[in-house]
């Protein structure tokens, strides 16, 4: 049987393609292992239980024992150090690329007590340059580890940023640690005590050239809303009428650039800050007396959301170890279906004409 192509420059059609896989099946079927094998190994694949002979037996056991040396490594493929010819996509710098969310325990230093070591996950990008493919992502996490087991600090953090920075050849990168960081919470009156998580995140940033070192703390508050205070007082003293104000759990998220050239800003000093600019935190530990006090403290302290952010400023403003700043409240309504929130800022490092479309939905405190 023969097989005429019309033209071998042309392209041939689904119809022609099917023929000629047809006649390659049939010519296969009667040819030796030898004959398949020199015309083209894949054609073996094309017949149902032929296998190519000159393709070697690949063993299914876990070489436990196999020692890779030097000369191994180098042969391994490296895809994402490859050529700007293996990009896929526009060749365009990206701001950020790397890893989020490993953990690891890390040891944190605390203001008036021994060292806490904490649960914490780091985010580690770095820049990428038009012209390469990609980055290796474990040398993040192994100039981090190599830092780790210090008492850390920013300064462990600008350690492990500078190998990173190095060892992948980037101009810009950043550092994000989050962990969960206990306050022993003294309640209002009844002389108990319990502990209070804050959500803590650091941040080390370096952009062109300039470092900077951010703070961000979650805040969780009660707020009473002023005008529902006055509305119950008034069905109060107007009609004799039993009325209570709303008031809701708050969260406020405060994000600090730290002064380098200050004195140390502790956890504990930012979140005295916040409860001196809003007095109604949230209790841990609560008896009925407490809960008496916590009522008189929401009327002593009744706050739109509007003066949350402002409150809170001034507080900043007055802190000699803060530079720019940011404050996001969401006053979380009992009254409404919706919520309340407030965005302000001071300085350029968190300014910001957009906002990320689920900002106010990382807001909700979980007990």
């Amino acid at each position: 049987m023969n097989f005429l192509s019309r033209n071998i420059d042309e392209t041939p059609d689904r119809e022609e393609a099917e023929a000629a896989l047809a006649l390659l099946r049939k010519w296969a079927e009667a040819a030796s292992e030898v004959e398949i094998s020199q015309l083209d190994p894949a054609i073996a694949r094309l017949v149902p239980g032929l296998v190519p002979t000159n393709y070697p037996p690949l063993s299914r056991d876990y070489a436990g024992d196999f020692v890779v040396d030097e000369a191994y490594k180098a042969s391994l493929p490296d895809l994402q150090n490859g050529p700007s010819s293996l990009i896929r996509g526009a060749k365009q710098q990206i701001q950020h690329v790397g890893i989020s969310n490993f953990r690891l325990p890390i040891r944190f230093h605390s203001k008036n007590g021994p060292d806490l070591t904490l649960e914490t996950s780091v985010t580690g990008t770095v820049s990428l340059e038009a012209e390469k493919k990609g980055i290796n992502m474990s040398r993040i996490m192994r100039s981090f580890y190599k830092h780790a087991e210090r008492t850390f600090s920013f300064e462990v953090m600008e350690a492990a940023l500078d190998d990173y920075m190095t060892d992948l050849d980037s101009f810009d990168a950043r550092i994000q640690m989050r962990f969960s960081y206990p306050v022993r919470l003294k309640s209002l009156r009844s002389g108990l005590e319990g502990y209070q998580y804050y959500d803590i995140a650091l941040e080390l940033v370096e952009q062109g050239g300039v470092r900077q070192k951010i703070i961000h703390l979650d805040y969780v508050y009660s707020s009473t809303c002023p005008c529902s205070l006055e509305l119950s007082e008034h069905a109060r003293s107007q009609r004799g009428r039993l009325a209570t104000p709303h008031s809701q759990r708050s969260v406020a998220r405060i994000s600090v650039v730290v002064d380098t050239h200050a004195d140390c800003l502790w956890f504990e000093d930012l979140i005295a800050l916040c409860r001196r600019a809003v007095p109604t935190e949230t209790q841990v530990m609560v008896k009925r007396e407490d809960e008496q006090a916590f009522a008189e403290l929401n009327a002593s302290n009744p706050i739109f959301v509007e003066d949350a952010a402002r409150l809170f400023c001034a507080e900043l403003q007055a802190d000699h170890h803060i530079g720019d700043f940011r404050v996001i409240a969401s006053h979380q309504e009992s009254l409404h279906s919706h919520d309340a929130v407030s965005i302000l800022t001071e300085g350029p490092t968190f300014a910001a004409s957009s906002l990320d479309p689920k900002l106010f939905n990382t807001l909700f405190h979980v007990g």
